[in-house]
């Protein structure tokens, strides 16, 4: 009788002690998933994010011995949207960003929205002096006083200079120096030196279209032309525009162009920019016909396809010998921007890029990458390189190479009228799915497994496309990946696309699917950063 309770106490306890270890095994799981902070998780690694509160467009941004100036539409005292200042971040490299005290503060005439800054070189306004030129930037002022009272004239454009660098600024007593037309949407005015006219000109949007001013002291404005009313995508209010001219690749040819971002009316939804390619007889910008066709056609031409990469404009003051022009976008959308899942902060900036105008058979494209100078952060390289897939194949996994911070560059080659899909995961089944669907002509982007995604009806509703005509069977992939966001540039950034996303947990495999036929990954370069 003894032995038998015993045998039947030992038994209780295993049963006991068992239940204990899978409470413990799960306790453990679960502790493994909050050890992660906010910031581990989400916040970047080399993509420019405020130490804390709500930031969007990018604004002001300027070149100047030896440091590149951004300046955006920020907000210290919440996590969204409010009453807007400039903050300012300094940098001189384009990567590593230190941030500076904001710049400008709103005012008894208005919140301070999106604008520009220029260096004035020859003190066409007075400001400076040859010697010490000042920095000039013109901003929205937009009175939320009379926008509640139902009034239009609400938004009109103001100016301040700096004399140390962009550390200060002085607002001008005369402002506003452009008042408004009676036009509700009137804003996001965008400065340029127009060497080829000797004068100075401002792009910014009016509500339908872009209006074209010019001033040879940048505190007289006069209005030239406007564009656009009767081309281009009009889904939703234009926005934060730019026109600057480049040269043809690879030509001693230029062309004008013209960035206008909406909201809504992107290609996936909610906000994106657009682009248009002409000619500026320095009154008037006129579309070339070739690409009025092409915008026609494929309803809009985009800077990226993706849909979070909204409001990017280029920096100014890039020196000749430089000669590039480089391009930030704000990494987010109007339709969640202000719901992701991070409470410190919110919203970062894409990875800065190289705009290259192509002409490519008759079309011109806008191609964009990275900056060469994230190469200085590469610090592990792995090369592969020829693969055959004709089965699911982890390319990278954990214990290989650091996810939260990669540069992949890679071939496809020997594709057919079939689908080529890609993915970055964890072990508890996140995921970020992105590829090429040739049956179909798209390229694409799936987060609807990245698991945190309830936030916004919208935000992982339905899989991003990009477009692309014509048949090819190689195809040179790069990818940029950081943490919460990624960043696909094809065919030598002719197509980008640019998501975010978040995880329960950091990305640990980076995956191929097949296909019904077999194909060929050619040169992988895995590239891993560090920023410390």
């Amino acid at each position: 009788m003894k032995t038998i309770i015993k045998k039947e106490f030992l038994k209780l306890l295993c049963i006991i002690l068992g239940m204990v270890v899978l409470v413990g095994c799960k306790q453990s799981l679960l502790n493994e998933k909050k050890d992660y902070s906010e910031s581990e998780l989400y916040r970047p690694n080399f993509h420019f994010t405020p130490k804390k509160g709500w930031m969007n467009d990018p604004n002001g941004m300027f070149y100047y011995n030896g440091y590149y100036h951004l300046f955006y539409q920020y907000y210290p005292d919440s996590n969204v949207w409010g009453p807007m200042h400039w903050g300012h971040a300094i940098s001189t490299d384009l990567i590593s960003w230190t941030e500076k005290p904001i710049a400008l503060y709103p005012d008894e005439k208005g919140y301070i929205f999106s604008g520009s800054a220029v260096v004035d070189v020859k003190n066409t306004s007075g400001f400076g002096s040859l010697k010490n030129p000042p920095m000039v930037a013109m901003f929205t002022y937009h009175d939320a006083i009379k926008e509640k009272a139902g009034e239009i004239n609400f938004q009109s454009q103001g100016i301040a200079y700096s004399l140390n660098e962009g550390l200060t600024w002085t607002k001008y007593e005369a402002n506003p120096i452009i008042k408004n037309p009676n036009i509700k949407d009137f804003r996001d005015p965008k400065m340029t030196w127009d060497a080829i006219h000797q004068q100075w000109i401002m792009i910014l949007a009016g509500g339908d279209k872009t209006m074209l001013y010019g001033s040879k002291n940048l505190k007289d404005w006069s209005l030239l032309s406007s564009f656009g009313k009767e081309i281009g995508v009009h889904g939703g209010v234009w926005e934060c525009p730019d026109f600057f001219p480049m040269l043809v690749d690879g030509t001693d040819d230029y062309k004008w162009v013209m960035l206008s971002s909406i909201n809504p009316g992107g290609p996936n939804g909610g906000s994106a920019t657009q682009y248009f390619v002409g000619d500026f007889d320095g009154i008037t910008f006129t579309i070339d016909e070739s690409f009025a066709k092409d915008v026609k056609e494929q309803k809009g031409l985009w800077i990226d396809y993706g849909r979070d990469n909204y409001a990017g404009v280029t920096w100014s003051n890039i020196s000749e010998v430089d000669g590039r022009k480089l391009f930030i976008g704000w990494m987010s959308n109007w339709d969640y921007a202000q719901k992701v899942p991070t409470e410190t902060w919110r919203s970062s900036m894409t990875i800065p890029r190289e705009l290259v105008l192509i002409k490519e058979d008759g079309h011109f494209i806008v191609s964009s990458q990275p900056v060469k100078e994230l190469q200085n952060y590469i610090a592990k390289t792995i090369k592969k390189d020829s693969l055959k897939i004709n089965k699911e194949t982890v390319l990278i996994d954990k214990g290989l190479v650091d996810l939260s911070k990669l540069d992949i560059r890679f071939s496809l080659k020997n594709l057919k009228k079939d689908v080529y899909s890609f993915s970055l995961s964890n072990d508890v089944n996140n995921s970020i799915q992105f590829g090429i669907n040739k049956k179909e002509n798209y390229f694409f982007i799936d987060r609807s497994k990245s698991r945190k995604t309830s936030f916004s009806d919208v935000f992982a509703n339905k899989i991003s496309k990009a477009p692309f005509t014509g048949d090819f069977d190689k195809m040179d992939i790069r990818i940029i990946v950081d943490k919460t966001s990624i960043e696909i540039f094809y065919n030598n950034g002719k197509t980008v696309m640019t998501e975010i996303f978040f995880l329960d947990k950091p990305m640990e495999y980076f995956s191929v699917s097949k296909a019904n036929t077999e194909y060929t990954i050619e040169n992988l370069i895995i590239n891993q950063l560090n920023f410390n």
